[in-house]
């Protein structure tokens, strides 16, 4: 979502995590329009002051640089374009929360007819230099302002969008696509991505621990345990977004929720649960659980091949957390899981207070419920109960 990140938001007092201040990944800002008669059915929501400070935080170039040097996103991105040329070719795109422009230039260099850059930070001024100095400026129409509030009078082909934020749904920024969705894109049209999965898993992760939280029973000879309470509190009351290694991961990964970007509504993104049961790969202490997404990029809605992140495995025989593309001309995967190479997205990590030592094979099950804060809808309140060897734990914080 070029331009996501709002600063003040990571949370991350993660102690010693890498995080990224850019991870607000506003709503992109951006996007709405045109006077149909579907517009009236369409409940947009006001702009309130948490979405204004939201945008402003996007008007930072940092947030863009660090966007655009994520190879894997950018480049997937521009191979996802490529891919589908034949539906972008002399069409009309609608890029929600445009940054910087870049995805909407790629889309006017695979032939694009028209392109909406949509963007309600004020970052879309500088958009608009950018396509006049690549002389585009007859094909890339740059509109300031949210897509819920902007005017596009004509049906469009394609909707494109950098909407995912940390752990898929922080941010809210899915909203908007769907506003523009339904504002203005043609039966069959084509969305990238098309579809996103949300995945969880147990982790085992000692050095995290011991770095922000043992180090204080030995300092330069000192018993500074009394401080280990409040040290646990500080590393581990918000969720961290840090990179993990795949081997830190103990057992296949959990399907939390699946959205399919042509039929996802509104509602179903104020709230998610899922239920999960997890069998230990190994004996280690678990401190916590990841979470981490993969979005493809498939054909049109009517296009009868099934999306291969439609019905993920519920386990997975082949060694691998995800499935791979067979062929190369199977729809494109874009994945922040913990093998894959690194994004800026890293993984989300909900830590425990004190670490669970399980055994292999050893159950761990409950359920997760993802909601929208009602203090500010791009924050997620996270509430975790899970058991494991007959004792029962609830976790609740939040993603700000």
């Amino acid at each position: 979502m070029e331009g996501s990140s709002n600063g003040n938001h990571h949370h991350h007092t993660d102690g010693g995590a890498t995080t990224q201040m850019n991870h607000f990944r506003p709503t992109k800002p951006g996007g709405g329009g045109g006077g149909r008669s579907r517009v009236s059915r369409i409940q947009t929501p006001p702009c309130t002051e948490f979405d204004k400070a939201y945008f402003q935080s996007y008007s930072h170039v940092g947030i863009h640089e660090e966007m655009i040097k994520d190879r894997v996103r950018t480049e997937t991105y521009r191979s996802a374009i490529l891919q589908h040329r034949s539906h972008i070719e002399g069409k009309v795109v609608v890029d929600v929360g445009c940054g910087t422009g870049i995805l909407s230039i790629f889309c006017a260099q695979a032939g694009a007819k028209r392109v909406y850059a949509v963007d309600a930070s004020a970052i879309a001024l500088q958009a608009s230099e950018v396509v006049k100095a690549n002389n585009l400026s007859d094909k890339v129409i740059v509109l300031h302002g949210r897509v819920e509030d902007v005017q596009i009078d004509e049906e469009v082909d394609v909707i494109i969008s950098e909407w995912m934020g940390y752990m898929l749904l922080y941010e809210s920024m899915l909203g908007s696509v769907i506003v523009a969705r339904d504002r203005w894109l043609k039966p069959g049209g084509l969305i990238l991505p098309s579809n996103a999965v949300l995945y969880m898993a147990p982790v085992t992760h000692p050095d995290r621990y011991a770095e922000s939280i043992d180090f204080w029973r030995n300092v330069y000879g000192i018993d500074m345990s009394p401080i280990l309470p409040l040290a646990k509190q500080c590393a581990f009351e918000e969720p961290c977004v840090e990179t993990i290694s795949g081997e830190s991961v103990l057992t296949w990964p959990h399907v939390v929720k699946h959205v399919d970007c042509y039929t996802i509504t509104y509602q179903e993104l104020q709230s998610v649960t899922a239920s999960f049961k997890f069998q230990s790969m190994m004996r280690a202490p678990l401190h916590g659980f990841a979470f981490w997404f993969d979005v493809e990029f498939s054909g049109p809605a009517n296009n009868e091949e099934a999306s291969s992140l439609t019905e993920p495995p519920k386990t997975n025989p082949s060694g691998s957390h995800r499935r791979k593309r067979a062929h190369p001309d199977e729809a494109l995967v874009l994945s922040t899981a913990p093998e894959d190479p690194p994004t800026h997205w890293q993984q989300t990590m909900v830590y425990f207070y004190d670490p669970i030592d399980v055994e292999q094979d050893q159950i761990i099950d409950g359920s997760v419920t993802l909601t929208q804060s009602k203090e500010n809808a791009r924050f997620m309140n996270i509430h975790l109960e899970y058991a494991s060897g007959g004792r029962s734990f609830v976790k609740e914080c939040v993603l700000r």
